[in-house]
């Protein structure tokens, strides 16, 4: 049963009008078993001063590609109510035609574009309205006998309207019924949703609430307990296989998935998803259709169901069962979008949104994490939903056609064009060794400003958890994630590398600078202090670079790897002879990466700093004094020392490490691989030649 999250305290507080609905509205989307992400609306009519003074009546209502749980007053738009009633009287009235109309209705030219579903709202004689998309109406609206169950739920009280493609006609259609029904007092639309009203705030959302569990009373008085779903066919792997056999999978998924662009991906197997994955039924209802029409444009009309069996635990079979799996979805969806489409459409990626697995769960795509997890949130609630419907009936959902004119329909695109233009590294996942760092956290903070998402990985975990933990709350819930890892470890590697396929998919470029300096005269220069540098600098950067190939090649995207190496890559540092060394040895090692991987599409390039002291543990630790001393000077003149030696008379700083790092990853240096580039101010012993 639904909660009924009303506080009186706190709506007491309100000031009465537009206040009052945003908190009414907040209410409503905070249970997604109420309403969906990004769905639903809600609206009230007040008397309001226009330009002129003079009291008029607005209707304030949910502005276009706004969620309830979220949104605040400037989310509302006010349309001038002696504007729209008039509408009422005409026959019909084309969606471009409506829209343009309820522009010029607007009280506020800024204010949002209104929602698809203003009509609705406006035609209702009631202060206020909330069209709402929950678990258990729609469960009742989706089930084949669902009018003649209704009737034994609500009995006269409410009106059934066939289903209909929002708009004026079905909007005219839902108050006629009401119009013409005393008693009615909620609206049930077939295979979508849910309307009721009341004359305060309190007594709307106290109704829609009462609906829902009436309604979730009757659905779980017929529950069919084990045998739900026809009963399971599979059991589920452990936690601890799931995510192992996740984790070599989903490379492998975001691969396939990818067509003109990549996909972030992720992944669910809470106990609901896992006995619809595992049952008998699950192949054949997953097919039927979307459970809600709001879900369309995020979860497509189907999901793609995966054959296996998990008791074998034949991840190779699984594999390409996926690959076969995408490639077949991928050509019944062009098919499907060849027999539907209107003049001027354009095919979304072909790839499914949903991906459901026996004993593992369901992997969602998006563009981001964001839009992966509510591909993967929807889907939660059509499992709900199949789960209430079977119970009383059959499920059944909207036809092909129909489908097709939502997640078509220009209306539910224009939600989508509200969202920011994509930037240059959008639905790519980068991961950055040394990423407390000066030169690390700058790189990451580079990465996510342009659309990435990061895996933030140091053996200071606090310091990642810094970083990610600011990146997160400047750019978004997700964007990056910390963990911990010593290069010198090669389970710390592999176990970040299944991290990051388990948080996003999978990785598209590594930027591998990790770091640490020693400074010694050669013959002071101990075994301890070679193999330091070695471990760190060399098989450092060669481990975590092999298991970046791997799960490159995995993907079959290509990829970009980035090592931070040095000034001393190609200059022979006084007194430190083990750390240019092993700074030689980056550059070289990155080149022969580039030779091998260009097959497959993985570029390697190397970036040459020196002198980065800002933000550096590395210069705030006896380095500093350590190379201070080799150039007889005090170690507060070192700065000032290393600017002067550079042709330019500059300092570098972190940023423009970063930015180079940047570029090389970046599609401008698509065709460049093996590459070496200096940032070090030009110092003209390290030019190359």
């Amino acid at each position: 049963m639904v909660k009924n999250l009303w506080n009186a305290s706190e709506a007491g507080k309100l000031e009465s009008g537009l206040s009052e609905l945003v908190y009414r509205s907040n209410l409503i989307g905070s249970d997604r078993a109420v309403c969906n992400w990004g769905g639903g609306n809600t609206s009230m009519k007040t008397i309001e001063k226009d330009f002129r003074g003079r009291d008029i009546e607005v209707m304030w209502v949910k502005g276009s590609g706004s969620d309830l749980a979220t949104m605040g007053a400037k989310n509302f738009t006010g349309l001038n109510m002696e504007d729209i009633r008039p509408l009422i009287e005409r026959d019909e009235m084309p969606d471009e035609e409506m829209v343009a109309y309820l522009s010029h209705c607007m009280i506020d030219s800024k204010h949002p574009r209104a929602s698809i579903e203003t009509l609705l709202h406006a035609f209702l004689p009631f202060k206020h309205v909330d069209h709402t998309h929950p678990d258990a109406i729609i469960s009742l609206c989706c089930a084949d006998n669902g009018k003649q169950l209704a009737e034994e739920i609500f009995g006269n009280r409410f009106v059934w309207v066939p289903y209909i493609r929002p708009g004026f006609t079905l909007s005219k259609m839902i108050a006629e019924g009401v119009k013409n029904n005393p008693n009615a007092d909620l609206v049930l639309m077939e295979k979508h949703g849910l309307v009721v009203w009341g004359d305060t705030a309190e007594e709307s959302y106290n109704k829609t609430i009462s609906v829902i569990n009436e309604a979730e009373e009757f659905i779980n008085s017929k529950a069919k307990g084990d045998s739900t779903f026809g009963g399971q066919k599979y059991t589920s792997l452990s936690e601890e296989e799931r995510k192992e056999v996740l984790a070599e999978v989903m490379p492998v998924i975001r691969g396939q998935v990818f067509a003109e662009k990549s996909m972030i991906l992720t992944y669910d197997d809470n106990d609901e998803v896992l006995q619809f994955v595992n049952s008998k039924d699950a192949k054949e209802l997953s097919q039927v259709g979307a459970a809600c029409p709001d879900h369309l444009v995020h979860t497509k009309r189907v999901p793609l169901y995966i054959e296996w069996d998990p008791s074998t635990k034949d991840v190779k079979s699984l594999i390409q069962s996926i690959k076969d799996g995408v490639e077949v979805y991928k050509e019944e969806y062009k098919a499907y979008f060849e027999r539907n489409k209107n003049e001027g459409d354009v095919m979304f990626e072909p790839a499914p949104r949903v991906i459901l697995i026996p004993g593992l769960g369901m992997v969602n795509t998006g563009k981001n994490l964001t839009m992966a997890n509510v591909s993967g949130a929807l889907y939660n609630r059509a499992v709900q939903v199949m789960k209430g419907s079977t119970a009383l009936g059959d499920f059944v959902s909207l036809n092909e056609n129909e489908s097709y004119e939502i997640e078509y329909w220009p209306l539910e695109l224009y939600k989508l064009s509200l969202a920011p233009a994509e930037a240059e590294f959008s639905r790519k996942v980068a991961l950055v060794t040394g990423g407390a760092g000066g030169i690390g956290s700058e790189t990451c903070r580079t990465f996510v400003s342009d659309g990435a998402h990061v895996v933030v990985t140091d053996l200071n975990l606090e310091g990642a958890q810094k970083v990610a933990q600011e990146l997160n709350e400047e750019f978004g819930e997700g964007r990056a994630i910390a963990v911990k890892m010593d290069v010198t470890s090669e389970d710390d590697i592999i176990a970040a590398f299944k991290q990051a396929a388990l948080t996003y998919g999978g990785v598209d470029t590594i930027v591998n600078n990790a770091g640490l300096a020693t400074s010694s005269p050669l013959e002071e220069t101990t075994l301890k202090e070679w193999n330091l540098n070695m471990n760190v600098l060399g098989t450092g950067y060669f481990l975590v670079a092999r298991e970046a190939f791997k799960q490159m090649k995995e993907q079959g995207t290509g990829g970009s790897m980035v090592f931070v190496g040095s000034k001393n890559s190609v200059y022979a540092g006084k007194n430190a002879s083990a750390y240019s060394s092993v700074k030689a040895l980056e550059a070289h090692l990155a080149r022969c990466i580039a030779a091998e991987g260009g097959q497959y599409g993985i570029r390697v390039n190397t970036v040459l700093p020196d002198a980065v002291l800002q933000g550096s543990a590395i210069w705030g630790s006896s380095w500093r004094e350590e190379r201070a001393a080799a150039y007889g000077i005090e170690p507060d003149q070192l700065e000032e020392h290393y600017r002067k030696r550079t042709t330019l008379l500059v300092n570098i700083l972190p940023k423009d490490i970063a930015e180079s790092i940047a570029f090389l990853a970046s599609s401008k240096s698509d065709k460049t691989t093996g590459c070496m580039i200096t940032v070090d101010g030009g110092v003209p012993a390290a030019f190359t030649r």
